[in-house]
């Protein structure tokens, strides 16, 4: 939001000084907050040198023929030096600002800097009554060097707000004067405004009689007076509206209060010398009017309104656009110098400045078919790059991000079907201290002990999510007995690669138990070997000493199903059911995953929302059942569960995995050993058959895409109607959370819906739109 700085010289003049100067700070149309308060010593060389200045201003335009917006009057200059006026030039700006460095003001100026940001809008207003401040360049103090946002406008020293409230319209109206035009082309005014014909309504008076222009006036609903032509300021402003008639604004007092009353908010003249023609309006307490000081070139005069009037009707605050318009002027300051000195505003301090958003904005067939060209177009290129994967990696992320803030805010309880029992260093060492011929980081011997301990637990299912490739040790026949005949126990073996790790044959089973009991153990992980996919079956290749088509988790979990009553068939579509619940497979181009490697049958692993992804069941270490030091009450508590045994030794086992919480904790916890991951997949399965807990689900492509296309073409039609930066930046914020918001609601219900494309979809909409759009304008205003 813009600042407002109100600098009222008070009673006073350039002769005697300004003992009383006061300086508001706060907003456009709002309280003042903050009054300083110093003064302003005389300087009696400024009116001199201005008058000097006018002289040979005017001396300037008769020297190269300038075709000026008023009727020539000779003056007595027969000389003229370029050099001189330069000189002059610089003279009056010296002697502007050592005025306005004087000791008694310099103490507002310091406070002034101390309030405001060189980077903000600022509204400067001069409020006086003297005739020769109005006319100096302000914008030659070295204050507005420093903050060059900032523009320079004129204000009277008692303004009254209005009591109108201004109503929304279709289109800006303006109602645009043409007057005599001897000796000077309007016409380039005319074909500016013509070109705004599709944003706003005009009515053209070309050179009107007092009658006409009486009666325009008393129509209701104008917001811009537009004046091209000849005028100029003695005592008070005067037009010269045709050939033959010359009128001053008071004339048309009644007419200017009622157009005032029904919404006039800014009047233009684009003519010469119009300080009177503004302290006349002010008197009617209209908002705004914008004039030009001194004469005006012709070729100025068309310059700043095309540079105005395109930067005010694209949305640019009023301020903003005078100063642009006003800045631009440089470039013809050789061969008009001066140019920047002339475009002044007159401002009510009481009223807000007007935008030219005043109107309801109406979208046209063609605005419209260009936002929906857009929108299509980007959708189409979106979803083309989603589709070769390059979108592939942020979407992964998103995900991950979902699924870390989804812990935080829902928290499930651990399965209680599943009892982990880990082995770790400590473990081991107690192994070797009791010992025990170690071959593996489980012993034959500790295993035994472990399978006969854990009969009392009396469980309906074990897991052993260990190698064991090779015959049991003849020490141990009760093992190798077990191994064949005991239903309940499930073995682990690697399926072979194609990577060259030195595996490549994959790990073969323990000899002499039935393949109905074995399984592979092998994850499918994405990119820094995280895993979120969940893979149920597979083909091993014909070189793989591991055979067994299955999964780990499903084997477990189908075993403990079937206890349950639950059976499993295969859909029509291809699909595995168990029980009642249907498990998706994942292809090569599912929701965030594209061009991805979907061999076997793979599931998104819907993990639960825990403090820790360990925390996923109970879990008793080796040497404590061993030790038997679990207390009986908690023995009665884990009967009848799935146990799975595996290593939680990261020394021991390559088997440690990232999630997507692995982002989330410290650098050493990044990974997870691959049981808790394994816990994570059975517990997935036994939760959707028997508690119905959802599985991740995601649309399907033209779903998706449709998605995609609405939020993008909700980017193009806020681009269009939001034509202020600000405003745009809030609904580009505002819009983005609601789309966020939106995924991770429909990701709490397990729903996986396109949160990047459909943000990069809306933010590429509104570039393109804005940049079609202004590039339209420009083109109009131009030609």
């Amino acid at each position: 939001m813009s600042k407002l700085v109100v600098l009222n010289l008070g009673k006073g003049d350039l002769y005697k000084g300004f003992p009383d100067v006061t300086v508001q700070l706060g907003f456009p149309n709002g309280p003042r907050a903050m009054e300083f308060r110093g003064s302003l010593p005389a300087a009696p060389e400024i009116p001199q040198l201005y008058r000097n200045w006018q002289i040979l201003y005017s001396a300037l335009y008769r020297y190269y023929g300038w075709r000026l917006r008023l009727e020539i009057e000779e003056t007595n200059v027969t000389n003229f030096s370029e050099v001189e006026f330069n000189d002059l030039c610089q003279e009056l700006s010296s002697i502007i600002n050592i005025w306005l460095n004087s000791r008694q003001f310099r103490k507002i100026d310091q406070k002034l800097r101390t309030q405001l940001n060189p980077n903000e809008e600022i509204c400067f207003m001069i409020a006086t009554s003297d005739k020769l401040l109005r006319r100096i360049p302000w914008h030659l103090w070295n204050f507005f060097e420093d903050y060059p946002n900032a523009e320079v406008a004129l204000s009277s020293l008692e303004p009254q707000a209005s009591n109108k409230i201004y109503t929304q319209e279709n289109k800006v109206k303006i109602l645009a004067i043409f007057g005599n035009s001897k000796g000077i082309d309007i016409s380039q005014d005319k074909r500016f405004l013509e070109n705004l014909s599709k944003q706003a309504k005009i009515n053209f008076l070309v050179e009107p009689e007092r009658k006409e222009l009486s009666n325009e006036l008393w129509e209701k609903g104008w917001n811009i007076l537009f004046f091209a032509g000849h005028s100029y300021s003695q005592e008070t402003g005067v037009l010269q509206i045709n050939k033959s008639t010359t009128i001053t604004l008071d004339r048309l007092k009644y007419g200017l209060k009622k157009a005032i009353e029904s919404g006039l908010r800014l009047a233009i003249f684009n003519s010469c010398d119009g300080l009177g023609l503004a302290e006349a309006l002010e008197d009617l307490h209209i908002p705004q009017v914008i004039v030009m000081r001194e004469p005006v070139p012709d070729l100025v005069a068309q310059e700043f309104l095309k540079h105005f009037l395109t930067e005010f009707s694209s949305g640019q605050s009023l301020y903003s656009a005078l100063r642009s318009a006003r800045k631009r002027l440089e470039g013809i300051e050789d061969k008009y110098p001066c140019a920047t000195w002339l475009p002044v505003i007159c401002q009510n301090p009481l009223e807000a400045p007007m935008t030219w958003q005043l109107h309801r904005k109406m979208l046209t067939t063609k605005s419209f078919l260009t936002i929906l060209l857009a929108s299509f177009l980007v959708t189409s290129l979106v979803i083309g790059v989603r589709y070769w994967g390059y979108l592939q990696t942020s979407e992964l992320q998103a995900f991950d991000h979902f699924m870390q803030l989804r812990s935080q805010l829902v928290t499930e309880q651990p399965d209680e079907r599943i009892l982990i029992i880990t082995i770790d260093e400590a473990d081991i060492q107690y192994q070797m201290n009791k010992g025990m011929q170690m071959r593996w980081s489980l012993s034959d011997q500790a295993l035994a002990q472990l399978l006969e301990k854990l009969n009392k637990y009396e469980p309906r299912t074990i897991g052993l999510d260990i190698y064991r490739n090779g015959v049991v040790d003849p020490k141990y026949p009760n093992l190798a007995a077990r191994f064949k005949e005991d239903n309940r126990l499930f073995f682990v073996c690697k399926v072979a690669t194609t990577d060259d790790d030195g595996e490549s044959d994959g790990i073969p089973p323990p000899s002499g138990v039935s393949k109905k009991r074995l399984s592979f153990s092998d994850f499918v992980a994405d990119d820094e070997v995280i895993a979120r996919r969940q893979l149920l079956h597979l083909a091993p290749p014909p070189t793989s000493l591991c055979t067994t088509k299955y999964a780990f988790s499903l084997q477990l979990a189908l075993d403990y199903l079937h206890k349950e009553g639950q059976t499993s068939n295969v859909t029509k579509e291809g699909y595995l059911q168990i029980g009642n619940v249907v498990f998706k497979q994942l292809n090569e181009h599912t929701s965030g995953y594209q061009k991805v490697d979907a061999s076997g049958y793979q599931i998104l692993l819907n993990y639960r929302s825990l403090p820790s992804v360990e925390k996923i069941a109970e879990q008793v270490s080796l040497r404590d059942v061993l030790d038997e030091k679990i207390p009986l009450e908690s023995v009665q508590l884990l009967r009848d569960r799935i146990v799975l045994i595996g290593l939680s030794a990261p020394t021991n086992t390559n088997d440690y995995w990232k999630t997507p919480f692995s982002a989330n904790v410290k650098p050493k916890q990044k990974q997870i050993a691959g049981v808790f991951v394994q816990a994570q997949m059975l517990s997935q399965i036994l939760s959707a058959v028997l508690d119905r807990r959802p599985l991740l689900w995601w649309w399907s492509g033209w779903m998706e895409t449709i998605w995609v296309w609405g939020w993008s073409l909700l980017g193009g039609i806020t681009a269009w109607y939001y034509s202020k930066p600000l405003y745009r930046g809030l609904v580009v914020m505002v819009t983005l959370l609601t789309l966020f918001g939106l995924c991770f609601g429909i990701f709490i219900l397990a729903g996986w819906v396109p949160f990047i494309p459909s943000a990069l979809a809306l933010l590429v909409t509104q570039v393109a739109v804005i940049s079609w759009f202004r590039r339209s304008h420009l083109n109009k205003i131009r030609h």
